[in-house]
């Protein structure tokens, strides 16, 4: 392919990455989901399962920790190991550090070995890690075993999505990468459930499950053929696409867009990274990076590290309180899902800024009321039968108020492209 035809493709790509789907119906195609992309998607979510099962432990052992349990099986780590305050923080905080390496090569480790070989390597990562901590006898087993977990994960969050989107086809890559959010709410909060139920070195050997599902799961899903022709492997790029839209289906068109699409990224990946900055990119640049940062300002995982005492104060059985916001996690992340197929991604983050702006309200109001009327009932204004259903009415709201502030709102992401 010569110089002027490279491009004529890679503007023709970029100004198709620019556009909204109206402007280019060619592009929305309507192709449906076959065996091979469900198959591809159900092997990448336990990717996602690990990566919420291995965020949730350190809140799981937490929980344990503030609950006061004090039985041989549950006494937790701190007194299994004899770990002080300080050597136990550390074993929750050394999982950003891995999380950080991670994070630092896994574009490097995807471009190389492929998509199905990065997963493969996450996967023995997450595993060393679980045994280091399953069977760990030293604090330093903890620490190495935390750290690779971190590592793991961090190349797990974002292998999967990529990987998801770049085998489904356009009309449906929305709702599919929105399931990557939603299994990792759904295995946060059975992980907080199992946790709660058995020791923390059978919690960490549960951990592997995920992990060694995915991995041989590996074995019977195609690469990703974005990956593939960027590579130069074109005949391994048509048998692929080929599988995972079906052998009857002209994958033509398709694959031509795909091609240019490539062309356009190498010529990006060329230009300086003050190039992004342009005019025509700041727009997405804004919204992108926008949704990425104000949302750990919304101060979820606070709320989901402190749950158990958040229900406590309002009145409420920890452990119980804990159970249903977990329910609620998954119920509510089922349901956002759904919606995401139907309405899009703007109505979704348009609900998601009223929920933020609304229940901080609905929580200082239901502080206000619990205030309020306890003040009354210590003088002694209301009657004995009544202050306690007063009372127990706030604690309620409070309560309410605090679980639907952690509602998943991670699903709707800006996706944009060919």
């Amino acid at each position: 392919m010569d110089r002027e035809s490279t491009e004529e493709a890679a503007a023709a790509a970029e100004a198709c990455l620019l556009a909204s789907p109206e402007e280019h119906p060619e592009v929305a195609s309507s192709a449906s989901a076959t065996f091979p992309v469900v198959l591809g998607t159900a092997v990448a979510l336990w990717g996602s399962f690990v990566f919420g099962n291995a965020v949730e432990y350190q809140t799981m052992l937490s929980v344990k920790i503030e609950l006061g349990f004090s039985s041989p099986a549950e006494s937790g780590i701190i007194r299994d190991l004899g770990l002080s305050l300080e050597e136990y923080s550390l074993f929750g905080s050394i999982l950003s550090v891995g999380a950080i390496v991670g994070a630092l090569c896994c574009g490097i480790i995807a471009d190389l070995v492929g998509r199905r070989g990065a997963m493969w390597i996450s996967d023995v990562i997450c595993i060393l890690g679980w045994l280091l901590i399953g069977f760990a006898q030293k604090a330093w087993w903890l620490y190495c075993g935390r750290a690779l977990l971190g590592c793991g994960i961090s190349l797990l969050t974002y292998l999967v999505p990529v990987y998801i989107s770049e085998i489904t086809p356009k009309n449906l890559r929305g709702g599919f990468t929105a399931l990557h959010e939603f299994v990792i709410g759904c295995s946060s909060s059975i992980a907080y459930v199992v946790g709660s139920l058995v020791n923390w070195r059978i919690s960490a050997l549960l951990g592997l499950i995920p992990c060694l599902v995915q991995f041989f799961g590996l074995l019977f899903i195609p690469e990703s053929p974005r990956w593939l022709i960027k590579t130069g492997h074109d005949l391994a790029f048509k048998a692929s696409l080929s599988r995972l839209r079906g052998k009857n289906v002209d994958v033509s068109l398709e694959a031509a867009e795909i091609k240019d699409y490539t062309i356009y990224l190498e010529q990006v990946t060329q230009k300086s990274f003050l190039d992004m900055f342009q005019r025509k990119y700041l727009h997405c640049l804004i919204v992108g990076v926008g949704l990425m940062v104000f949302q750990q300002f919304g101060g979820m995982r606070g709320i989901l590290f402190y749950t158990a005492r958040i229900f406590e104060s309002a009145g409420f059985p920890g452990q119980v309180g804990s159970i249903v916001a977990a329910a609620t996690k998954i119920t509510v992340g089922a349901v956002g899902v759904l919606l995401l197929s139907v309405y899009g991604r703007r109505p979704l983050l348009l609900v998601r800024l009223w929920k933020c702006i609304t229940f901080p309200f609905v929580l200082l109001l239901s502080v206000i009321v619990l205030l309020f009327v306890s003040g009354f009932c210590c003088r002694g204004v209301f009657g004995c039968s009544n202050h306690r259903v007063v009372v127990l009415a706030s604690r309620r709201s409070f309560a309410e108020g605090a679980m639907f502030s952690f509602l998943p709102h991670r699903g709707c992401g800006v996706h944009r492209g060919i």
